[in-house]
């Protein structure tokens, strides 16, 4: 299982986390896909706490940490 945990709007429908088959997904931007989540609402994806990128690899027990753009001012 891979653990997506979903912070601020993006958590909007979807809950705060999300358990999923390791085996359906190949990288982490078929998890936002798979999500709904449109690519240029993710400012921030950790994976196991390091910056990755949507084409990094995923694996079973993998945390995968999804964070919108913040605003400010």
């Amino acid at each position: 299982m891979i653990e997506v945990r979903l912070f601020a709007t993006l958590r909007e429908g979807r809950g705060k986390i999300q358990m999923l088959n390791a085996s359906e997904f190949a990288c982490a931007g078929d998890i936002i896909r798979h999500l709904d989540i449109p690519t240029e609402e993710v400012a921030i994806l950790l994976i196991n706490g390091f910056h990755q990128k949507p084409e990094t690899p995923v694996k079973d027990g993998d945390i995968v940490a999804l964070f919108p753009p913040v605003g400010g001012g």
